[in-house]
């Protein structure tokens, strides 16, 4: 979009924060950049040179914004509704995976030499993964500078920074202020939603309004794990796996932004948790886009315009919800809590919650891969399913990862014994963050949809969703909605 100038100045001029993230607008008169809902008054066009990443900006030579924090921008909805290289790209490095094993190893994982992948970002982002990784520890050191009492010497190591020089120099660059400045500055601001206790991080998770919250969360509480997952004062907590350790955190909807509180075993895994839970919420979506082509149906218009904003509620790891699809396989969702968290207790890795009840760290698939099929309370052919799946996911002849195709993800998943369309479309819609994932022989879907007047049957009813793409992951949250399931509602 930062290619079509003229659109670009009017969101300016409107100061029209749907475009946030979408691109950033640099002030070729003060070398400033900013979002394109800036409050100051705008500049004069001809002023005005747009680009496509914070990256871009800060590699023309531009600093932030102090007025609109443009870094804390959501993230362009581009990277979660596409499969290409740039965009899986993308979603590695908000994964750390460059600052963890350089752009090597972000190549290597998506299968393309380490030139092709430069070219390609370059060539879309106006900066190579280098430059993209850098503005990300960038923003994960202002985080912690402006959240927390750590030594600026700690925060440049957790922040990725190889060097103490190196993380003053970028912070300077890119906000025109010292690490030292930015934390005066913060320390005048609103304080934080929650209370930080000892160890942790609040802060605060920026979206696109409009967001509903009820389907989000509600599908959480009400499919949560015992052990690993709660609902508690409002909140979704829940225990993360990360590369350098483990993690907790809690999750709140508030009017404008998502309230986050992290505690974390090794601060260098900040940004990547911040990433999982932003694409757990989905949080990067352009609700004004999907509900503008959904509500082109006039049957589904008025579950729109009755609930606008509803997410496609995800996950933070891939091969958990796919083992966890397995389990829901033809039970009641409490039938298959009930088997996740037998596996939680009995083969998780525990952990120390001191504020709430989570106790485990979801297994791994080796973990799962090791135990006696015998002891699975299921079905024989259930069985021969879950243990197909964790074993292939164990020895890595089956990846669920953000930097797969979803297409070819499809195909190796549906060659699996006892995968069916249903199972494969649930693990693509929640696990693998596929936007356009159906499930036309969901019984809820096929119940909504006779009550609505929509075509009944799998077929016709694919056929009439056809006009829904590419965002039916969405209409099967507005169908969903229908029903008075726990999935649909907040927990009181």
């Amino acid at each position: 979009m930062y290619t079509e100038t003229e659109r670009c100045v009017r969101a300016v001029q409107s100061k029209d924060a749907r475009f946030d993230g979408w691109f950033f607008t640099a002030v070729l008169t003060t070398r400033i950049y900013c979002r394109p809902s800036c409050p100051v008054v705008p500049p004069k066009p001809e002023n005005m040179t747009f680009y496509p990443s914070a990256a871009a900006c800060q590699q023309a030579g531009f600093r932030a914004c102090k007025r609109c924090r443009p870094d804390t921008s959501p993230g362009s909805p581009e990277w979660n509704q596409r499969a290409d290289l740039v965009a899986r790209a993308m979603r590695l490095i908000a994964d750390g995976v460059v600052d963890r094993e350089g752009v090597p190893g972000l190549a290597a994982r998506l299968g393309y030499s380490t030139r092709q992948v430069e070219r390609q970002l370059l060539a879309e982002l106006g900066a190579g993964p280098l430059a993209l990784a850098r503005a990300q520890r960038a923003q994960t050191a202002r985080i912690l500078i402006e959240t927390t009492a750590l030594p600026m010497a700690d925060i440049a190591f957790a922040a990725g920074f190889s060097a103490i020089r190196t993380f003053n120099d970028t912070v300077r660059e890119v906000y025109a202020l010292a690490p030292g400045e930015l934390r005066t500055r913060a320390a005048k601001r609103t304080a934080p939603d929650t209370p930080d206790t000892p160890g942790s991080l609040s802060l605060r998770l920026p979206f696109r309004a409009p967001l509903n919250p009820d389907n989000l969360f509600g599908h959480l509480a009400a499919t949560a794990v015992p052990g690993v997952e709660e609902w508690r004062d409002g909140a979704y907590r829940r225990t993360l796996r990360l590369p350098y350790g483990h993690g907790v955190v809690a999750l709140t909807p508030r009017p404008d932004h998502i309230a986050c509180r992290l505690t974390l075993s090794d601060l260098r895994d900040l940004t990547v948790a911040i990433s999982r839970c932003r694409r757990l919420l989905d949080l990067d979506a352009d609700p004004v886009a999907i509900d503008d082509q959904l509500r082109t149906d006039p049957l589904l218009a008025p579950l729109v315009d009755k609930a606008p904003g509803r997410r496609v509620p995800r996950t933070v790891d891939e091969a958990e919800f796919a083992v966890r699809a397995v389990l829901g396989q033809q039970v009641s969702t409490a039938a298959a809590r009930t088997h996740a968290a037998r596996l939680v207790t009995a083969h998780g890795e525990p952990v120390d919650d001191t504020e709430g009840g989570l106790t485990h760290l979801f297994p791994t698939p080796g973990a799962l891969a090791a135990l006696d099929p015998g002891t699975l309370a299921m079905p024989r052919t259930r069985r021969t399913t879950f243990t197909t799946l964790v074993n292939q996911l164990a020895d890595g002849s089956l990846r669920l990862g953000v930097e797969h195709d979803w297409s070819e993800t499809r195909a190796l998943l549906l060659a699996l014994p006892g995968f069916g369309p249903w199972t494969v479309d649930v693990i693509a819609m929640r696990g693998l963050g596929d936007p356009d994932a159906f499930l036309p022989t969901d019984l809820g879907i096929r119940r909504a949809a006779q009550e609505l007047g929509l075509p009944a049957t799998p077929a016709a009813l694919t056929a009439r969703a056809a006009a829904w793409r590419p965002w039916r992951a969405y209409a099967v949250q507005y169908l969903w909605a229908t029903d008075s399931h726990p999935i649909n509602f907040l927990p009181v």
